[in-house]
Order: structure tokens, then sequence, then C-alpha cells
């Protein structure tokens, strides 16, 4: 058995979903069957786990805990050529902040809370309990690496993970100019009087976009569909008031991209809604 056998099965006992990287240390491609996404696009999805080939060739999609997929047929010879283990850090219900350099680390010192730290070749990998939309380039050397990413399991490092702070999560939320406005995006059909919920009262829609707001958050699968149908059902009753503003709209967006979801998706999801409505 390889080394890098051993240590993924390890993690994979301790329920951390674990992929094999090849040189240059990105995950092995796709196989023949696979190829174009001819197998349903697996890396789409939201969860990890190996699609039908049962092959590692899906990148953090194909991460897995199954000891006997990992340790037989073809990730067993994937394991042979492998230069380094990563895993899916999301999956485990973990996120990384990904520190770059002595500046980023010296940041970090700074504004975020003492946590499990782990060396890396050119900085360190802070590792937090709690899971989270992952970005890149978050600030000068920070990467966040959380759901729908791979990071290189470098050892246990030292120090006790703590929870996901407030700080790290905000480090991945869009300025609001980058979320597209609710109301410039619905617009105030005629009649509607001056802004206002015609038929609710404003705690009313307040309340309504927190309940929203929570359906995505709570959301344990088929989190795209979850966020249509919940943007379809705010936009159905008050799409044609005019009483939507950017400040709820961001606040949906926010809650999508804490599941995971692009903010490409969180805009098509939203369109879609507005032409099936026909706003």
């Amino acid at each position: 058995m390889s080394g890098h056998l051993h240590t993924a099965l390890e993690l994979a006992a301790s329920r951390v979903p674990v992929l094999p990287l090849r040189a240059g240390k990105v995950p092995f491609g796709n196989c023949a069957r696979c190829a174009d996404n001819a197998c349903g696009g697996r890396p789409n999805m939201k969860t990890p786990g190996p699609c039908s080939c049962h092959r590692p060739c899906h990148g953090w999609a194909a991460a897995s805990t199954d000891l006997d997929v990992i340790s037989s047929g073809p990730w067993r010879r994937a394991w042979g050529q492998a230069e380094a283990v990563a895993y899916h850090p999301g999956g485990a219900g973990w996120t990384v902040v990904d520190l770059d350099n002595a500046d980023a680390i010296a940041w970090a010192r700074e504004n975020l809370p003492a946590t499990q730290v782990v060396p890396t070749t050119r900085g360190e990998h802070w590792l937090y309990l709690g899971a989270m939309t992952s970005a890149n380039a978050v600030r000068p050397g920070v990467d966040i690496k959380s759901t729908m990413s791979y990071a290189r399991w470098l050892g246990p490092g030292t120090g006790a993970m703590t929870a996901l702070p407030d700080a790290v999560r905000a480090l991945a939320v869009k300025e609001p100019s980058a979320v597209r406005s609710a109301s410039q995006a619905v617009g105030v059909p005629a009649g509607a009087r001056g802004g206002e919920c015609p038929h609710r009262t404003p705690a009313y829609l307040d309340r309504g976009i927190a309940m929203a707001a929570q359906r995505i958050t709570q959301a344990s699968s088929a989190v795209h569909a979850t966020v249509y149908r919940t943007f379809l059902a705010v936009l159905s009753t008050h799409g044609r008031c005019g009483c939507l503003t950017e400040a709820h709209t961001a606040r949906l967006f926010t809650a999508a991209q804490g599941k995971g979801e692009s903010a490409r998706h969180c805009a098509d999801a939203w369109t879609n809604a507005l032409m099936r409505l026909g706003l």
C-alpha cells in the first residue's frame, strides 16, 4: 500500500472526503466514459462523491469517504501515480483560509480568531469548523477553500479548530453593487403605489425575505433548484409591487452563495424566475 493511499484511508475513516492529485498537484482528468460531461456532469453537482464510473476523475466532486472505492480498482491505480493527497473541506464541514505569504499571515493574526494552523510551502492554512462558499483572492494572498473546492493535505497542523467566524464568511460576500438590484430587475408596474407593497405590510415582506433566506440556507440537497423555487416564490408575491429593494435581493443572493452557488447562478436563477412570471 502506498503512503498516499494509507493517508487517504485514515482521513476517509474520519469522514474527511479525499481524492488523489497527479503531477502538478491537480486532480485526475475525466476518463473516456466521462469526457465532455457525458456521464451527467458530476463537477456541477453540489455534493462530493464518485459518479457511476467509480473513478477519481471529477476533481473535488469525486472526493469520497468510501473505503472500498478509495482502495480498489481505478482509485488504487491512481494512488500509485499520485503526488499528493487532497481533501474536500466543505464535505468535511470545514473551511480553509489559505494564506499564501507572510503579509497574509500577519493580516490573519490581527483580524481572525486563532484556530488550527497547518504550515504550507509558502504560507499557512487556517482551518475552521463550518462550511461556506469558496472564493479566490478575497484579499492579497488570501483564498478560501470550502464547498466545491479541494485543498492539499499537509498534516493535522497545530492548535484546536474553532468555529467559522463571521469575519471569514464576510470575505466571500460580494459588494452590494455586484448584485443585481431587485427593484431594477423587476421594475414597478403602472399602478404600484410609490414602491410600497399594496397588499402586504413592510413587516410581512421583511419576515418573508428572512424565511426565504433560511429556506436556502437549510437546503441539504438540490441547492440550485431550491434557490430558483425560492426566488420564484418571492417574486410571485412581491415582484409586481415595486417593494423589493437591492438590500432584499442581496440578502437572498448572499444566502445562496453561502450554499455554494456562484454569482452567475444566482443571477441566472433570478432572471429565469422573472421570465417565468413574465416580469
